[in-house]
């Protein structure tokens, strides 16, 4: 619980400061919106979305229904409901993806890369989605064919994350790691789990 108090005054922290300089830079089409405040904070939303990835659990809903909905409720504002969550998530994308960002571990003088697949849909209805349509590509693996994207991570030995880039499914792993590189570390090919 301790952890995740600190997470949250890190991530409250960052998002006084970020949040504001954000909304500044986001391009308005002429519609008059209304500025009501949320029932949860950015800070609140980021930061049980960094405790799911920090526990056990192995699904979301679990996690948000089964700890957060059980033992959180105290710590929160206005607990929203697990559908309503579902749908504000996407509001922290960005603030959430910056926050990351500036939490990159250190090189340590060794460094581990490997890439997993990020699946958009079953290989049968790719043709089909129309969300990804254009970005989203087939490739083949050890695991079969797979319409998806890939995530390439670096991490030292400690396993902190010192890179990342998410490509298009088809891509070579070998590719995509000079765009990512450590400035000259020495990186070892392998299996991170």
């Amino acid at each position: 619980m301790n952890d995740l108090v600190e997470t949250f005054c890190d991530v409250d922290d960052f998002c006084k400061l970020f949040i504001p300089e954000w909304e500044n830079t986001l391009i308005d089409n002429g519609d008059i919106k209304r500025r009501r405040p949320k029932r949860m904070t950015y800070s609140e939303i980021m930061t049980i979305l960094i405790g799911f990835h920090q526990s056990h659990y192995r699904d979301f809903k679990n996690y948000y229904l089964g700890y957060v909905a059980k033992y959180l409720k105290s710590y929160l504002h206005s607990l929203l409901s697990y559908t309503r969550f579902i749908e504000v998530m996407q509001s922290v994308i960005v603030p959430l993806s910056s926050y990351l960002t500036t939490r990159l571990g250190k090189p340590t003088g060794i460094a581990f890369v490997d890439s997993t697949s990020i699946f958009v849909c079953h290989i049968i209805r790719a043709k089909r989605n129309k969300v990804f349509e254009g970005i989203a590509k087939h490739g083949k693996g050890t695991m079969g064919w797979f319409f998806d994207f890939k995530l390439h991570l670096i991490v030292n030995h400690l396993g902190d994350i010192l890179s990342v880039k998410i490509t298009e499914g088809n891509v070579d792993d070998r590719k995509s790691i000079p765009s990512i590189s450590l400035n000259g570390n020495a990186i070892v090919w392998g299996t991170l789990w």
